[in-house]
Order: C-alpha cells, then sequence, then structure tokens
C-alpha cells in the first residue's frame, strides 16, 4: 500500500471513529433527557455536576456539559495526547448539542413510586453511548481523565479515586433530587459503568491461552489437528529453578475451551496452564 493510499485510509478510519463517537453522545444525551432526568436520577461524573448546575441555575445542561469539560480536555490532551482531546471534544460537543436538541422529548419510561426500572433502562441506554465514545478513542465525561492524573500523585488506583470521586458527585446530586434520587443515580452509574466495560472491551468471546509443557510438538500438532487452530512456541525459564520450559500460546473462542483442556490432559496432564479473556483478535483464521 502506497503512503497516499495509508494517509486516505488513516481518514477514513478517523472520519467512521468520529461519526461512532457523535452516534455515542447521541445515544448517551437520549438516556439522560428520555429516562433518567425526567426521573429524578442523574449520571455520574462532570454530566452529573451539570445535571445539578442546571437544576441550580436553570442553565441549559447542553452549556454546563461543555463549559465544565474544558480542563478536563486540556488535561486530556496533556496526558493523553491531541487525538484523543480532539475525539473527546467531538464527543462532548455531540453530548451537549443533543442534549440540548431533545431537552422536551418525551419520556420513554416514567413510573412513580418505583424508579428501579429507569435506572437499569437509563445505565443501559448511557452505559451503551459512553462505551461507544471510549472505544473509538474519545470520552464523554472528564472525571476518569481526572482520577488517572491524581492515581500517579497519591496513593490511590485509578478505581478506587473513581469511586471516591464519584461519592461526592452523588453527595452533591442529593441536593436536588434527595438522598433516593442520589442512591438510584448510583445504581444508575453503576450499570453504566459495566455496559461501558463491555463495549469497550468488545463482545468477543475469545481466549488466549498459554500452556508450559515438555510437550510442545505433540501439543502443537493436537491443537492444529484437533482444533484446527494455530500456535506460537516461546522459549521460557523458571524463574526459581532455571529450567528450560517451552511455552505455547493459542487463541481460541471460549465454545473451544474446554476442547482445548481436554487436548491438554490428553498431551501433558502436568502442564501449567492460564487462560486470559481477549478483548479484539484481528488476522489469522479469525478474519
Amino acid at each position: 500500500m502506497s503512503k497516499a493510499q495509508t494517509k486516505t485510509s488513516r481518514k477514513a478510519m478517523a472520519f467512521v471513529r468520529g461519526l461512532i463517537i457523535i452516534i455515542g453522545g447521541f445515544i448517551t444525551a437520549y438516556g439522560l433527557e428520555a429516562v433518567l432526568i425526567p426521573n429524578s436520577v442523574s449520571d455520574g461524573g462532570v454530566t452529573g455536576l451539570s445535571i445539578v448546575g442546571s437544576q441550580w441555575t436553570g442553565l441549559p445542561l447542553g452549556i454546563l456539559i461543555a463549559i465544565l469539560n474544558i480542563p478536563f480536555i486540556y488535561l486530556g490532551y496533556k496526558q493523553v495526547g491531541k487525538n484523543f482531546a480532539a475525539f473527546s471534544i467531538l464527543g462532548i460537543a455531540s453530548l451537549a448539542v443533543s442534549t440540548s436538541l431533545m431537552h422536551h422529548i418525551p419520556t420513554i419510561i416514567e413510573i412513580e413510586g418505583d424508579t428501579l426500572l429507569v435506572t437499569v433502562v437509563g445505565g443501559i441506554i448511557i452505559g451503551f453511548g459512553m462505551g461507544l465514545a471510549l472505544r473509538n478513542g474519545g470520552a464523554l465525561d472528564g472525571i476518569d481523565m481526572l482520577a488517572v492524573l491524581l492515581s500517579r500523585k497519591l496513593p490511590f488506583g485509578t478505581s478506587d479515586l473513581i469511586l471516591f470521586l464519584n461519592v461526592f458527585v452523588f453527595i452533591v446530586v442529593s441536593t436536588v433530587f434527595g438522598l433516593r434520587g442520589a442512591l438510584m443515580s448510583g445504581i444508575a452509574y453503576f450499570i453504566a459503568s459495566k455496559v461501558i466495560h463491555v463495549i469497550e472491551e468488545g463482545l468477543s468471546s475469545t481466549k488466549a491461552v498459554y500452556i508450559i509443557t515438555e510437550q510442545d510438538e505433540a501439543m502443537i500438532k493436537e491443537i492444529g489437528e484437533r482444533l484446527g487452530r494455530g500456535c506460537t512456541l516461546q522459549h521460557v525459564e523458571g524463574g526459581y529453578s532455571k529450567k528450560q520450559f517451552k511455552q505455547v500460546k493459542s487463541i481460541i473462542t471460549r465454545l473451544e475451551e474446554s476442547k482445548m483442556k481436554e487436548i491438554i490432559q490428553d498431551v501433558d496432564p502436568n502442564a501449567f496452564i492460564t487462560v486470559h479473556d481477549v478483548s479484539e483478535v484481528r488476522g489469522g483464521n479469525f478474519d
């Protein structure tokens, strides 16, 4: 492929990614305006603070989302890079504009007295939208970037800091929506975070299997013949024993896992095995 073709391909890929991020912002806005906010349920992060600010001041939600995310966009630019910042600007702009356009959209779910269904449906919708943005290199909320930066300065993990920051957010949310609304908002955020994880990591059901064995040739042959999967062979050394081993690596589908274990048991019952989830596979016989 020539340099011109490569450049054109990259531009096309960037355009597609940008379009998906815009769609993610649109979906997230729909979840907020058509499900959560009309039922006094908020989101977490900067979006949650924007919702509270909109209720307090009467300013449009979209304007507050855009303003409050500015420092986090700058943070993303300094810490991650200009591409991430550019895609995040696109996503946040999409979310801000979409919430303004959908402000008077009819509520699709409105249940008085029991908002559990609202939190589940709303959490799934906004999680799907945010996950699309993250998977394609952008972000719709800046609080995660702040947590990453603080984790480098403080003796806490990123997930701990995200939880801490959102506890603060939901305390602020309780001043507008009450304690019950804040608790429901926390549930919706939890559901959204799980959906984001699924979307960001992908729905692929592939696994990487690492096998340390002295029967490497027989193992590779059986995996190829009985599963039709290729293998990679690496030479490894025991950290304590200094003994030399061969490590066989193969990528399989989730449905093939039991068959793989059967093959390993037949070839070398004493093999040391580790299995890892794989978020994405390209090339080879997985095309």
